[in-house]
């Protein structure tokens, strides 16, 4: 049986980032993160362990008394930042610097007056922090329903931005729907590379594989879209967060296993797969 990783499985850079801030402050007393650090739950299981707890709201943060507050690596919205500082958090910053960069396109363009078009998922993290920097309302857009329906305001510019994470042929296909429309548009591709190199060097993994795996934890969106990718090209494709998941005897008969991972997946877990996988 042949086994082959992909090179770009694994810790993103701005995952790397985030991870390292966060256990720099182990042994440091009252110290939280806003929401979990990245969708991995085994990372946040061992942070916890070792007494970073998590904070899942911003009325949770204000029953506590105060003390380091880490950002979570989706970022958050605005208001949070500011009523967490009034309340006396000591904020470190561990947003993606790609996360950050669409914080500052938002602002700035809806401050010019913009309407202001988020693809992503609505529900997710990083849109939810997104929106909250847009000084007038977004469209969140994540079907092409949805980019059909569309109906830009007022004559006004409309301007595109992604989710980091976001499946960027997908991406493609909806900002051609909006663009036949006739709008004004200004189309900021926010994909970050790590998103959009993992998605291509999976999708051809996955298009000579007998068979694949995508780890990552359950509510990871890159890893989701990973999965969906390589389900794509490879019908027998699974999608696991440890190799407790996973059942060995469904590769007893490939010629050639793929694996990948997500962006927020540590090093430690992958190997545990891919070494296993290959005995």
């Amino acid at each position: 049986m042949e086994v082959i990783l992909a090179k770009t499985a694994g810790f993103c850079f701005g995952v790397k980032r985030a991870v390292d801030l966060v256990y720099e402050q182990i042994g440091k007393e009252n110290t939280y993160t806003f929401g979990p650090i990245i969708h991995n739950e085994e990372v946040v299981r061992d942070l916890k362990e070792k007494g970073i707890g998590v904070i899942s709201s911003l009325e949770e943060a204000k029953t506590l008394p105060p003390g380091n507050i880490i950002m979570r690596s989706h970022g958050a919205a605005k208001y949070i930042y500011e009523e967490l500082e009034q309340a006396g958090w000591n904020i470190i910053d561990a947003t993606c610097p790609f996360v950050k960069k669409i914080h500052r396109i938002v602002a700035e363009k809806s401050r010019d007056g913009e309407q202001i078009v988020i693809i992503g998922n609505e529900h997710h993290p990083e849109v939810e922090g997104i929106m909250g920097w847009c000084e007038t309302s977004p469209v969140v857009i994540d079907s092409a329903e949805k980019a059909y329906h569309f109906e830009g305001k007022d004559h006004k510019k409309v301007c595109i931005v992604s989710q980091t994470t976001f499946n960027y042929k997908k991406f493609q296909e909806l900002v051609e729907i909006i663009a036949e429309k006739g709008y004004d548009i200004d189309v900021r591709n926010t994909i970050c590379n790590a998103t959009e190199e993992r998605q291509t060097e999976a999708r051809e993994l996955a298009q000579k594989a007998d068979a694949m795996i995508v780890i990552g934890g359950k509510n990871s969106s890159n890893t989701q879209k990973l999965f969906e990718i390589c389900k794509d090209e490879c019908e027998n494709t699974y999608y696991i967060q440890t190799l407790r998941d996973l059942d060995l005897n469904k590769f007893s008969c490939a010629g050639c296993v793929g694996i990948t991972a997500g962006a927020s997946t540590p090093n430690n877990i992958i190997q545990e797969v891919h070494t296993n996988v290959r005995i």
